[in-house]
């Protein structure tokens, strides 16, 4: 898949509380975020940024993605490419690693817990 530019559509998500609406048009979901109405570098770092400023610029991404109407399908965008830079659906980059690192560790766990009922049901 071709990388957006900088100035492309850059993204954030909802809440896991916010429902996944449903799409009776054509039209990609991205078309409805609010961030394309806002300075795309609100959401990418430039290079060497102060932690504070960056800090700063992302709350204040993060303040336009919760309220924005298509958070979620941002956010499972980004945990799905997975994007490695910017903030999607409200997250940072490094948040969407933990985010990713505990769906890792749960579909471990329940792949255990399976295998453990099959072994239990056949002896």
């Amino acid at each position: 898949m071709q990388q957006p530019s900088r100035q492309s559509l850059q993204v954030a998500a909802v809440p896991a509380q916010r429902q996944v609406r449903d799409r009776t048009d054509d039209a990609p979901w991205h078309t409805e975020a609010v961030c394309r109405r806002d300075e795309a570098g609100l959401f990418f770092a430039p290079s060497k940024e102060p932690t504070a400023a960056r800090l700063s610029r992302e709350e204040a991404a993060k303040r336009v993605c919760a309220r924005c109407p298509v958070m979620v399908e941002c956010r499972e965008h980004a945990l799905l490419q997975p994007e490695p830079y910017g903030v999607w659906g409200g997250l940072t980059a490094a948040e969407r690693r933990v985010v990713l690192a505990r769906r890792r560790r749960r579909d471990l766990e329940l792949q255990k817990a399976a295998h453990a009922a099959g072994i239990a049901a056949a002896g």
